[in-house]
Order: structure tokens, then sequence, then C-alpha cells
């Protein structure tokens, strides 16, 4: 039976791990506006959290809403910073219980994993493949509407199989409950939050568990709601996919995307923003679209002034280490040779030398 952990809540209020929390929350955002109001009157606002906690008066502010479009449309919920300095004192205590117990092969929203290190680990497990069979397959799967159809009943019952402190669940519940659709039977986790993506990667972890201990797939691994099983036999594959339905489905209340499916692993893997083979990994040409589109909005926007050069670098420079990851050599020289940013002075003295020209 797995360990259970009580006496939580006082490491979670403890003064220490709230300014441990609020140096965390404020990460790459010390200059935003209600960072800069909170700091101001740090230790007044970290009590007043303390003492809300203590006497459990503590509520879940409110949500602001917005959408973000890239790589697909989704619906972002975002919390007031006083709400995020709390979640990241609970985390700051409860993750390493839930960190302890998760797979090797799980690369979402943890220290020392990531995209990239979850694309290398395919690349390893298709290479010994190749070696042990003759042909290869790849089961690529994901959860339908993941976010929006977590079960809260569910997943507090989950959560409570390791921790058995009730003012800590008291929290746990409190947050998990400020983000429900408000029905009957409550479910979904809004992207966004902190806790979220430790729930997400806690629920999840069933199934993880399910395939690798009673399915017993050596070559499986996880990015969030997106997950590789590789294999020898396609019909095998099949079964796979057909028991993962099942546990899915009588376990977390969950239903597979209906592009799931198998394929030979000469098709490539799409796969965390790579199409990977054995062999080499290319970037994804749905994420070389969009670069290009960003590129000409970047001109387009800078030309107006409307955007900083130093915004322009940081997003160019984080979509070259993605795709220096790949082999993607010809494809930056080709996308940034011909990138010339003009302010609108600029452009139009240009236009004339051309037209005398």
């Amino acid at each position: 039976m797995a360990k259970t952990h009580n006496n939580l809540y006082p490491l979670i209020y403890d003064f220490e791990n709230l300014y441990r929390a609020y140096l965390k929350a404020r990460r790459n955002k010390r200059y935003q506006q209600e960072v800069l109001a909170f700091t101001a009157n740090l230790e007044e606002n970290l009590l007043q959290i303390q003492n809300e906690l203590i006497w459990k008066t503590y509520r879940t502010g409110p949500y602001r809403f917005f959408y973000v479009h890239d790589p697909k449309t989704r619906l972002v919920a975002a919390l007031p910073f006083k709400d995020r300095v709390v979640q990241h004192a609970l985390c700051n205590i409860i993750e390493p219980i839930f960190e302890s117990r998760f797979i090797y092969d799980s690369y979402a929203c943890r220290v020392g994993k990531g995209t990239h290190a979850g694309a290398d680990r395919v690349t390893q497990f298709l290479r010994i493949a190749q070696r042990k069979w003759e042909r290869v397959y790849c089961l690529k799967g994901d959860i339908a509407q993941y976010f929006p159809s977590i079960n809260h009943a569910i997943l507090k019952a989950i959560i409570r199989k390791r921790i058995t402190c009730p003012d800590t669940l008291w929290l746990i519940d409190e947050i998990i409950d400020s983000g429900g659709d408000g029905s009957d039977c409550p479910r979904g986790l809004p992207i966004g939050n902190l806790t979220s993506q430790l729930w997400a990667n806690v629920y999840l972890d069933q199934l993880d568990h399910f395939v690798k201990e009673v399915l017993r797939e050596r070559y499986y691994v996880r990015y969030m709601d997106d997950f590789v099983i590789i294999g020898g036999d396609k019909r095998h594959l099949w079964e796979v996919k057909k028991e993962i339905e099942g546990f899915l489905a009588d376990k977390l209340d969950l239903r597979l995307n209906d592009k799931t499916g198998v394929w030979p692993i000469s098709q490539g893997i799409d796969f965390l923003g790579y199409r990977i083979w054995p062999t080499h990994r290319l970037v994804r040409k749905s994420s070389i679209k969009r670069m290009k589109r960003k590129l000409k909005a970047f001109q387009r926007k800078f030309r107006e002034g409307r955007i900083s050069l130093d915004k322009i670098n940081a997003t160019i420079q984080s979509w070259l280490g993605h795709v220096s990851h790949a082999n993607s050599y010809n494809l930056r020289r080709k996308l940034l040779e011909n990138f010339v940013l003009t302010r609108g002075g600029d452009a139009d003295e240009k236009k004339q030398r051309q037209s005398r020209g």
C-alpha cells in the first residue's frame, strides 16, 4: 500500500515557505503592476495569506480568462498574484510526494524533463526497436479535451490515496472546486493554474502505471495528454489501444482523441513539435508555417512601431532553441536570411531611393 502523508498543513503556511512561494510566483514577472503592488507591502501581504490559511478563511480569487491561439486555440485562466503565491506554497510541499511516484518517462512539467528530453527518449526507443524487430510501429494517442474533462471526484479520490492531512485536503479542494464547470458532477481544470499542471500529471499517472505494470509496455513516453508506444507488432498495438480506451473510460472518465492510431515509423512520429525517425528529426510543418506568419507580422508591427526589437529577438531565440534539436540548419538559414526589420520612415526612404534609381 502506498505511503500516505499527514500533518502537512503547517508546512504550507509556514512564513518561510510563503516567502519562497512569493519568489517563485514573481519569477520573470517582477515588474508587472500587481506584483509591484504586492511587493510594496510584502510582509503584510504574506502575513495576511498566512492568517487566511490558518483560520481557513482563504478563498480563491476571481479568474481572468483569455484565449491563446498558438499552436491551437485554448482558453487560459489567470489568477490574481496572491492566489499564485498560495498555489506555489501548496506545491512546494506536496509536489515531491507525487513526483516520487511518477514514472521516468513522463516528461511534462517536471524538473529535468520537458519536450527535448521527451523527443530524445523517443529517438532512443526507436533505435532500440529497430535493432529488436524487423518492422516497427507506433501507437500515437492523446486524450480528447483533456483539461476540461478531468473529473473532480476521481481526481480528489486519487489525491486522497497519498495525502490524508484534512487541512491540506481542504485547501486542495478549495482550489480544485474554484475551476470547475459548475455542474452536479464537476469537471475541468483551468489551463494556467500551477496546480492544474500537477493535477494533470497526477491524474494520468494512473494510466502510466497501467501501461507499464499491467500491459507491460516498455517503450512508452507521455507528455501531458499525448503519448506514444513503440512496438514490433501492429495487431498487438491495436489491442493495447483497446485496453487503454477501456481503462480511461472505466477508471478516469476520459476518452482518446479520434486521431489516435497505429502507424509504421517510416512515416515518422509526430510528437512534441517534431517528426521523429530513428536516424533524424525534423521540425513539424505546422510549426514552420506559424513561424513564417510570425516573422511577417513582426516586420509589419516593427515598421509601425508596435513591437520592440527585444520582444522579437526573445521569440526568435526561443524558436531557434526548439528547432536546434532537429535537423534544421537549412531551415533556419532560409527563414532568417531575408528577415529584415525596417521602421516606417526607413521603408519610405528605401522606396524613394528605388523609384529614383
